[in-house]
């Protein structure tokens, strides 16, 4: 019987396995999959150029897969794991999907050495919004709560 960290590593080499797939098909050196009660739900590898779309990771898209499998936009109850540690954009769909662990192989200063530094974007997030290198204005309508009363008022609505 396979212990915990055993299983752990198991996970992580398939993690591995895609990426290095996906860094010889073009699509950039990262591969994920979600595991709920010791089963793959969910693999994916990166597919940002393969795709045209910068959102298209692969902690991302395995979320996307696994959310589509399970029927739910939550993943409790359900771990992450990673050829590398999460982006700041993964790691916000990490949060609002509900994961309940996240286990990675290669740190974000690995990444970076090969090229994926988003020290950038942790920087530019703590940074005022009117400071930041792509400039954020807000701009404040008189009805821009209007589609919050309305979610607010909707009594089917599904919380998450």
């Amino acid at each position: 019987m396979e212990s915990p960290a055993e299983k752990h590593r198991h996970f992580l080499n398939r993690c591995i396995e895609l990426a290095t797939e996906a860094a010889v098909s073009g699509g950039g050196p990262f591969g994920a999959l979600v595991v709920k009660d010791g089963r793959v739900v969910a693999e994916a590898y990166n597919r940002v150029t393969n795709d045209c779309d910068p959102t298209a990771h692969a902690e991302v898209t395995a979320i996307r897969k696994a959310c589509k499998a399970l029927g739910s936009h939550q993943l409790t109850g359900a771990q992450l794991y990673s050829s590398c540690e999460p982006c700041p954009m993964c790691l916000g769909a990490i949060y609002w999907s509900r994961l309940d662990g996240v286990f990675y192989a290669a740190s974000q200063a690995q990444a970076a050495a090969a090229g994926f530094d988003d020290s950038l974007i942790y920087r530019e997030a703590a940074r005022p919004a009117a400071e930041r290198q792509i400039p954020f204005t807000h701009m404040h309508l008189p009805n821009s709560d209007r589609p919050f009363m309305q979610w607010q008022a909707f009594a089917d609505k599904t919380l998450y």
